[in-house]
């Protein structure tokens, strides 16, 4: 068993597999080391940003994973990959190891800049870091509350499968016959829905409304499906892969790949897989919401002002 800290955390140390350099040091937490395992590209956790980010979602500057190895006190990780790009570091350097530390503590540049930092991110170094003590507050903050809501509905959802309304509560008696295939069939009728509204192919109200609509309706599914299969809320964390996604950049073709990934990871009996499943229609959620530039908060703020009309909440 791996050890992560008691952030949840574990160093990862990126060595380049054709020429053995050191490229980068870097954190994963478990949702990271599994996106990493599972999509063959190295994922990481950002401290600083509180979100798990994948390399090369900006620069293009990508890592193909060739093979992890875990230290003796299994406490670290080294991952030998393949860098496109050329360019491991974020300020441009063929690895983050391009300064010479000299006798009087000053440092020496040692390499060559491959990229300009500003022209690939868009902003000049001293705005990255201005911007990114003003930002990681409000986004612990959208974090802390997102988490609260998706924890509130997750706890109603809960409650009608441990209590048989079904005669008052069509989600209730859902969950009492715990059709799995049933469940999964109907989240694929709305991811669909969901990347219809993104591609202008299903319109209702707009872009944002049908977006925050069909967000919650997937939500809802995924929820029922993590309900029926008696997971724990911390076992699938859907705030973390929801803001994953918003934070994502993905192409459509990605999305295709990701939806369809997502239903045959869930469409399996085995639990790692539900929750991989489930992780990747949340991230789908996040997507959504980022392309139609809503809140991603909104869908589950939808959800519970929903509920209160019913009075499953305060």
């Amino acid at each position: 068993m791996l050890k992560f800290d008691r952030q949840g955390l574990i160093p990862v140390v990126i060595q380049d597999d054709a020429s053995a350099d050191v490229l980068m040091v870097a954190f994963m937490n478990e949702e990271a080391l599994q996106l990493t395992r599972q999509t063959g590209y190295t994922h990481f956790f950002s401290r600083s940003r509180n979100r798990i980010w994948r390399k090369g979602e900006q620069s293009g500057n990508a890592q193909e994973v060739r093979a992890i190895f875990v230290n003796c006190e299994e406490n670290s990780l080294l991952v030998r990959v393949v860098q496109h790009g050329k360019a491991a570091c974020h300020e441009g350097y063929y690895n983050c190891y391009y300064r010479r530390l000299l006798p009087d503590d000053s440092y020496e540049i040692v390499a060559e800049r491959i990229f300009d930092p500003e022209e690939v991110y868009g902003v000049t170094q001293s705005e990255t870091a201005s911007s990114v003590a003003g930002s990681n507050t409000a986004s612990q903050e959208i974090a802390q509350k997102l988490e609260a809501s998706m924890t509130q509905l997750y706890g109603v959802y809960l409650y009608l499968r441990d209590h048989d309304l079904s005669e008052q509560s069509n989600t209730s008696r859902l969950l009492q016959e715990r059709s799995h295939s049933y469940l999964v069939a109907r989240l694929a009728d709305e991811m669909q829905e969901l990347a219809d509204v993104q591609s202008g192919e299903h319109v209702h109200s707009g872009q944002e409304p049908d977006t925050i609509l069909e967000g919650s309706q997937v939500g809802y599914w995924l929820f029922l499906i993590a309900a029926s299969n008696n997971l724990g809320y911390n076992e699938f964390t859907p705030h973390v892969s929801l803001l994953s996604g918003h934070n994502e950049c993905s192409g459509a073709d990605k999305v295709v790949e990701r939806r369809q990934e997502c239903l045959n990871l869930l469409s399996s009996t085995q639990s790692a897989a539900i929750v991989l499943g489930l992780h990747l229609g949340f991230v789908l959620i996040g997507w959504a919401c980022a392309e139609a530039k809503v809140s991603p908060l909104a869908p589950a703020e939808f959800d519970l002002q929903q509920m209160r009309r019913k009075g499953l909440v305060k």
